[in-house]
Formats: structure tokens, sequence, C-alpha cells
């Protein structure tokens, strides 16, 4: 198994100008500046917003489903825990390192020829408003450590009892098939909605 992370990084570099490219349309109240120093983006600082009126400041951290260009999923993976070295490390949802104020699901992502991303859709979901909504279904850092303790050798879906796996959500361990053997809370795109945590910006 061999990890995805600079192709992954290199994607991402592709898909910049077509997400700038809708900033710039969406965000008009916002100027915007593109983080380019590692450690920032380490901390979950893909993007820097700042509100034209008052010059507050927002951090952006852009997720892309660059695994599934040219299809549409109703879906994104929240990333619990991963493997780095042997050892399980925490994962950028509940990770308190972070200084990520929004995400940007970038969903949808379209490509005509190789390389050439043409459209996607982008969902912004304000992180700490979906911790907050989590931790009041039952669902927070702890809680879905011990589950994760009680699945080390699971593989694929767990259905867990706060969540309807139809229309909400559900965990997702990648135990076989990926090198960080990350484990995911996948939630519906729609659900993040009703809990009134995201808006859709495209």
């Amino acid at each position: 198994m061999k990890s995805n992370f600079k192709a992954d990084l290199s994607k991402e570099k592709q898909l910049a100008p077509l997400l700038d490219s809708y900033y710039q349309k969406h965000l008009k109240h916002y100027s915007f500046e593109r983080v380019q120093h590692r450690k920032k983006q380490l901390q979950g600082i893909d993007l820097i917003l700042k509100e034209k009126s008052s010059e507050n400041e927002f951090f952006v951290d852009e997720k892309a489903q660059l695994d599934y260009i040219n299809e549409s999923l109703p879906t994104f993976a929240f990333e619990l825990f991963y493997h780095k070295n042997e050892i399980q490390k925490q994962g950028w949802l509940f990770d308190v390192a972070k200084k990520t104020h929004f995400y940007a699901l970038v969903t949808s992502i379209y490509s005509d020829e190789e390389n050439v991303f043409t459209s996607c859709n982008i969902t912004w979901v304000n992180r700490e408003k979906l911790i907050l909504r989590l931790h009041e279904l039952g669902l927070n850092q702890n809680s879905l450590k011990r589950v994760c303790l009680h699945h080390t050798e699971s593989h694929g879906k767990l259905i867990l009892e706060q969540l309807d796996p139809r229309n909400q959500g559900y965990l997702f361990f990648s135990h076989q098939n990926k090198a960080e053997k990350p484990v995911n809370l996948i939630l519906k795109l729609d659900f993040l909605e009703r809990l009134g945590v995201s808006r859709r910006l495209v």
C-alpha cells in the first residue's frame, strides 16, 4: 500500500485556479489570500479570508474529493484518526492544533481532460458549529475514540447508534486499502445543511 500524498498535492495545485475563480465570484464581501507556507498549511489553513468591511480574518481548510474525479458523491469523509510509522495519530477534525474556522468541502469535481478541472461544488462548513452539533449528538472525540479502540481490526462501514446511516452518516475504516489506515466519519452533505453547520457556495 502506498500513500497518495504527493499525487494529491499535485492535483490540489491544479484545482486551485478553479476554486479561486469561484471564490472571486461568490465571496464578494471578502478578499482572500492563498497560503503557501507549509507550517500554516499543517495548521489547517489553505486560505485566509478577510472581510472587507471589518478586516476580520477567517482561516479556511480546503478538503477536496480528489479520489473521485468525474463522480458526484452525497457524502464527505471527516478524518478522525490515521497511522504514520505504525503510530495512530489524531485526524484533522478534532485536532486542537488546527486553527481552521471553516472547511471548504470540494465535491463533484469534473475534468474534461487529464489534470484540467472544469467544475466542482463547494460546501462551506463552520468547524466549531460542526463539532458542537456532533457533541450534542453524543459524538465527541472521546466517544469516537472508544468506538475505534473496540474495532482496531475492522475494515469498511460501521453503523453508529447516534446516526441513521441512510440519511445522516456512519464510520468507515480503511485499514486494508490505504497506507495511512484512516478512520473517517462519513457525513451526508445535506445532513450537514440540516444540522445548520454548512451552506453551499457553488
